[in-house]
């Protein structure tokens, strides 16, 4: 059998952790800063882990990620 392939958009967007949970870059801060809160921005630092709903859509895309 030939291999699957790896969807692009996820392998450059999203990683996985050591427990397998899907980590992607926080949604909301490439524009438009000036209108949302404090609070907001820094909530939204760094990276954060993806819902069970949402991985359930990613894992498929991704077959070789561990």
């Amino acid at each position: 059998m030939p291999k699957m392939k790896t969807k692009s958009s996820c392998k450059k967007r999203f990683s996985l952790t050591a427990t397998g949970r899907i980590k992607a870059g926080q949604a909301g801060k490439r524009h438009g800063m000036i209108k949302r809160t404090k609070k907001f921005i820094r909530d939204a630092r760094g990276t954060t882990i993806l819902s069970k709903q949402d991985e359930g859509i990613l894992k498929p895309m991704m077959p070789y990620a561990r």
